[in-house]
């Protein structure tokens, strides 16, 4: 899944991606590739996954545009 990153706070580790279907999705530092920072309106791909306390955002990745 594709997705906009709604805001991210990398001292606290965690943010909220929107995603095309504009739900907005849990995301936890560690989701993203080491040494990988997101930022507010980053385009981002990638892969739900249903945790005890719903769905979070796995295998982050930046998309970059040619």
């Amino acid at each position: 899944m594709k997705g906009t990153v709604k805001w991210y706070n990398p001292r606290k580790g965690y943010g909220f991606i929107q995603g095309e279907d504009g739900k907005d999705v849990f995301v936890h530092s560690t989701a993203l590739p080491m040494g990988t920072d997101i930022s507010e309106n980053d385009q981002v791909e990638y892969q739900i996954e249903d945790s005890e306390r719903g769905q979070r955002a796995t295998k982050v990745k930046m998309l970059k545009y040619a």
